[in-house]
């Protein structure tokens, strides 16, 4: 059973071909065997979750029929669990019980899925590969002497290692669609506003945008349809209906309009990823649509524009742990300049410092206009290039990472490291929805398909990429392990 995605588990619950608590015991022992070599979960609640699958049961016995009820759900170490630790990687917030659900997990939970745990992550959301986290680095279910990229790197190396059939994660700059990428799965990021925020700890606040991690683009659609729509709790939701993403996707690709960026094709992109790209967009033409060449001009600035932005907002957020409140707080502090001093010097990793720093130093007098209002000025051009290639082109396709996971430790140059995100950066400055889905291999590892939709474009660029997965059988191709187990 746990070789089958997340529409697949539903149907063999809705007919009696196993029970929750048998699926959800399946996915506990595999977590218990798997978890010490992958690293993907850093907590586990298993007599909790066998009770939620018990009660799933209970609920399908007397008729209910949602297609999410008594599945295995893993979320990422971000969202605020009520009872259940909430870490996002670090030490500073190691020992923090929350007492409420965010309204992702309050909306999961509501559609009957059953929560596992909760998946490893770059501490608060700050990397590119898994290896910030305190709790050390997340595996790659592919070959786990490679990241499984990051910051959604738990997740990502749990639904590709099988863990479970579905997990969350957030993407500020390309933290779902990279390791979706680098771990042969499909990975969703919404139009932001789509999803609530609330309750998810923030590292970039305009930046920010909880989605999905599946096997999948069908899984994605039910999954999106529990989670999106109006929180008003959330100042950033979009009043705007909730498409029903799951009768959009059979829709044919005869007259899509794809657009294929020019830069998206340049220097630095492995020549195996290319080939497989560009096979991946001939297999959209062979099922009628129309590929058209597009530029984005200020697309090669998107990276300096983040990492300005980013920062500047990761230093406002992360102001509050103080060492007063709540997280960490160091021992036997002097006076109170000690007790700031030393709670965020050991509170924090080096990575998250470094931009708390670079962000401090953007936002302070004398260079807010040279740096973080230019940046912006930037954001503006990005998205307008966006705007402005819609008005020829349905969707926008392209590489998701400029190669295969590389090795851990590989990427010690912070700066190299930045550069992960180069195709996926632009995405998020504009707000707009994007998706990464397997489109092949490179000695012997996984790469995806990026695919861009315009603001609220979700069941479109669901529906492309289902189509893609009819032709292609790229996403079933699960790690050795993963597609060895006999369950």
């Amino acid at each position: 059973m746990l070789r089958l995605n997340v529409t697949e588990l539903s149907a063999e619950l809705s007919r009696g071909a196993f029970s929750s608590v048998e699926l959800v015991r399946a996915c506990l022992e595999r977590i218990q065997r798997r978890n010490p070599s992958l690293n993907a979960f850093i907590s586990i609640c298993e007599e909790s979750a066998l009770a939620e699958a018990a009660a799933a049961d209970a609920a399908r016995a007397a008729g209910d029929s949602k297609p999410l009820l008594g599945i295995p759900l893993a979320h990422k170490d971000i969202f605020c669990t009520r009872g259940l630790a909430t870490t996002c990687g670090s030490r500073m917030l190691r020992d923090f019980v929350p007492p409420y659900d965010a309204g992702v997990v309050e909306r999961l939970r509501g559609a009957g899925a059953v929560l596992i745990g909760k998946t490893n992550m770059d501490e608060f959301a700050m990397g590119s590969s898994n290896e910030t986290s305190f709790f050390g680095p997340a595996r790659n279910p592919h070959d786990p002497g490679r990241v499984p990229g990051g910051s959604s790197g738990g997740s990502a190396a749990a639904v590709a290692g099988g863990l479970c059939p579905m997990a969350t994660g957030t993407d500020t700059g390309g933290s779902i669609r990279q390791p979706a990428s680098f771990c042969g799965i499909t990975g969703f990021k919404p139009s932001y506003g789509r999803v609530s925020r609330w309750g998810m700890i923030a590292f970039a606040s305009s930046l920010d945008q909880a989605g999905t991690l599946t096997r999948s683009a069908a899984d994605a659609a039910l999954m999106m349809r529990a989670m999106a729509g109006l929180d008003p709790r959330d100042s950033t939701s979009v009043d705007r209906p909730v498409e029903d993403y799951a009768s959009e996707l059979e829709r044919p690709l005869r007259g899509l309009r794809v657009g294929v960026p020019a830069p998206h094709f340049a220097e630095g992109l492995s020549p195996g990823v290319e080939r497989g790209i560009r096979a991946a967009l001939a297999e959209l033409e062979k099922a009628g649509a129309e590929l058209i060449d597009i530029d984005l001009p200020n697309n090669h600035l998107s990276v300096p524009a983040y990492y300005v932005v980013a920062p500047a907002e990761a230093s406002a957020n992360l102001s509050r742990y103080d060492g007063v409140r709540y997280g960490h707080r160091c021992e036997n502090p002097v006076d109170l300049d000690d007790l700031y001093t030393r709670s965020r010097s050991e509170g924090f990793g080096d990575e998250v410092k470094r931009r708390i720093l670079v962000g401090t130093y953007a936002l302070s007098a004398g260079y807010y206009d040279a740096y973080y209002r230019k940046a912006q000025r930037i954001r503006r051009l990005i998205r307008r290039d966006f705007t402005e290639a819609f008005t020829k082109v349905d969707v926008i396709a392209g590489p998701t990472s400029p190669h295969v996971a590389f090795p851990h430790g590989a990427k010690a140059d912070p700066v190299e490291m930045y550069l992960e995100d180069i195709f996926t950066i632009a995405v998020n400055l504009a707000g707009l929805p994007g998706i990464s889905v397997p489109a092949g291999f490179e000695d012997g590892l996984p790469f995806g398909l990026q695919i861009i939709g315009p603001d609220f474009g979700e069941a479109r660029l669901l529906n492309v990429a289902h189509q893609f997965q009819q032709l292609t059988d790229w996403h079933r191709r699960l790690p050795a392990d993963a597609a060895g187990e006999a369950s």
